[in-house]
């Protein structure tokens, strides 16, 4: 029987990376292109599409006294 393995492109360098215990920071290739990632979201760099008009409500979800 062959096993197939997923292998996708890490979303910082484009390197091969697959999804194996051999990548522990999969999706990333490497602990840096994951930092590098984080710090483009942390920048407000990355996006996710929606509609600005709606509120996220979270502050309106909080128990009763806090």
């Amino acid at each position: 029987m062959t096993v197939k393995t997923l292998a996708v492109k890490c979303p910082t360098c484009s390197k091969q990376v697959l999804m194996t215990d051999e990548f522990p920071f999969r999706p990333f290739c490497s602990d840096r292109c994951k930092t590098i990632d984080f710090g483009g979201w942390a920048a407000e760099q990355h996006l996710i599409e929606g509609d600005e008009t709606e509120s996220d409500n979270w502050s309106e979800d909080k128990p009763e006294g806090f």
